[in-house]
């Protein structure tokens, strides 16, 4: 399955390297910037909220120019400025000592992190074809979540809320793991540079965001990701760590394992995931998304009615939230992005795979300023109904979107691979500067 799921390109190979090592650093210190915030630096849980939500906000922001540049200029001369920057930000929370140095520094990593995303997923589309495309997505979000998984496990091993040191440590060697990509890509010079550079100047321009907009189907993916992961992955870092930690009351190391916990089931599952899909209906895969992460809330929700009487199995019940919530990632990580690039043209590929990311700027607002209020309601239950209840809204949407789609673009018809070659873009020919 692993040699199935592997792309042809050795290029695409080496990237996913990249990607494995540079998640090693985000593992270090995903799940701990809410604590690390609030109970080293002193900061307030709302203020802690508005400083993650600000990071949210300014990625939004940004995000629909970095899917412009990389059209026009080509995803290798966005991501490679953009993963230096990245490393700046991060390596620089290990000195956050206020509120206003930590919404500078978040600022930072947003401008960063804006277009890395839809760079790099540009990037592997342009080195894969339709028929292997979902599965390599598949294999590169596993390998980011191995990374995750072993610099979680790690961090949990070393970080101490009484010891601010150790907290400055997992945010430098994040800092230098982001170089890792950057340093690859600088390997392989013909790769990432701009898609559709053959156009005449008679063609008629493939036009900007609003024509992505008037896709319809991919309108509607839009909203199904908006509903999904503001409920899902937007409450990892906020929702999901503040409930185990304060309601459930687990220690922070029980939430270290749990990440384990995910990164194990997506890291076992992810290729039996991917060949099981393989066919089959892209829009009945993201429904069932829906409903498995609401389950993994519900779980996560009875954490708290057996915290009083059993710590074990409410760590349990922790640990089991983040895994059946991995097997929903299984199923997401490939479909999503797949489907997007099955969408997109490649004189639009940076503007599609820009509007995916920012779905994710914009959950990444709404759930980190939204998570603490609602947690501190009826201890906490409040919070659990609008997140599964939200998921399951996810379910439907997605079931709606499939009379939107043809059997090629739903994933149930294959198609003949034909592995396109990147095409770099001639040296001498000046680009036109972004509208």
């Amino acid at each position: 399955m692993l040699r199935r799921a592997l792309p042809r390109r050795p290029e695409a190979r080496r990237l996913l390297v990249g990607t494995l090592l540079s998640a090693i650093g985000r593992g270090l210190t995903l799940p701990f910037l809410f604590i690390y915030l609030t109970d080293v630096r002193g900061l307030t849980d709302t203020r802690a909220g508005l400083v993650i939500g600000w990071y949210g906000a300014v990625t939004l922001a940004l995000s629909p120019l970095g899917g412009t540049l990389i059209d026009r200029f080509g995803a290798r001369r966005v991501v490679l400025p953009c993963l230096l920057i990245e490393a700046v930000g991060t390596g620089s929370l290990a000195l956050v000592d206020s509120s206003a140095s930590a919404f500078a520094v978040m600022t930072v990593i947003a401008v960063g992190s804006s277009a890395i995303w839809s760079g790099q997923n540009t990037i592997l589309a342009s080195l894969t074809d339709d028929g292997e495309r979902q599965r390599v997505f598949g294999l590169n979000f596993a390998l980011l979540n191995l990374g995750i998984g072993i610099g979680g496990m790690t961090s949990g091993a070393i970080i101490d809320t009484g010891r601010p040191g150790t907290f400055q440590t997992v945010y430098l060697l994040d800092a230098v793991s982001y170089l890792m990509p950057a340093l690859i890509l600088l390997t392989l010079p013909g790769v990432g540079h701009r898609l559709g550079a053959g156009r005449t100047a008679d063609q008629p321009s493939p036009g900007g965001y609003l024509t992505v907009l008037r896709d319809r189907p991919f309108r509607r993916l839009v909203i199904f990701g908006l509903v999904l992961t503001t409920c899902g992955y937007a409450q990892i870092e906020v929702g999901f760590a503040a409930y185990a930690v304060r309601v459930a009351e687990v220690s922070p190391r029980v939430v270290a394992w749990a990440l384990a916990a995910n990164t194990v089931m997506i890291v076992l599952a992810q290729l039996l995931v991917i060949r099981r899909i393989e066919g089959r209906s892209r829009t009945a895969a993201l429904a069932l998304v829906g409903a498995v992460f609401a389950t993994a809330w519900l779980v996560l929700g009875a954490a708290d009615l057996v915290s009083t009487g059993d710590a074990v199995l409410a760590a349990l019940c922790v640990v089991a939230c983040s895994a059946i919530f991995g097997f929903g990632e299984t199923m997401l990580s490939p479909v999503m992005p797949a489907l997007t690039n099955a969408l997109a043209t490649d004189e639009l590929r940076g503007r599609y795979n820009a509007m995916s990311s920012m779905i994710f700027g914009i959950s990444g607002v709404i759930g980190p300023v939204t998570a603490g209020p609602l947690i501190g309601a009826a201890d906490g239950k409040v919070w659990v109904a609008t997140v599964v209840g939200g998921c399951l809204v996810a379910s439907l949407v997605a079931l709606s979107l499939r009379r939107l789609l043809t059997p090629a673009q739903d994933g149930r018809e294959t198609t003949t691979p034909t592995f396109p070659e990147p095409t770099p873009a001639p040296a001498s020919t000046p680009h036109p500067a972004p509208r």
